[in-house]
């Protein structure tokens, strides 16, 4: 198993990282975020790849239910 590479002294002082991915929206994209606890890019891109389905529904539910802010949905890691 790969190591993930440890957080370099600027993620360190960014604090915790978020990741942006889309979603299809009828036919249109909608930009979504995912703010994680994680303090390296790589591992919140991980997680993001690893619990996909999850974070799917919840983008999708976040949509339907109209929680848009700025132009994108707005998630938070559970």
């Amino acid at each position: 198993m790969r190591k993930l590479p440890k957080p370099t002294e600027q993620e360190i002082n960014e604090g915790p990282q978020t990741v942006s991915f889309q979603i299809a929206n009828g036919n249109a994209r909608q930009g979504c975020i995912l703010q994680t606890s994680f303090p390296t890019k790589a591992r919140a891109q991980k997680y993001l790849l690893a619990n996909w389905p999850t974070i799917e529904k919840m983008a999708r539910d976040a949509l339907a239910t109209g929680t848009v802010e700025g132009g994108q949905l707005k998630l938070t890691m559970i």
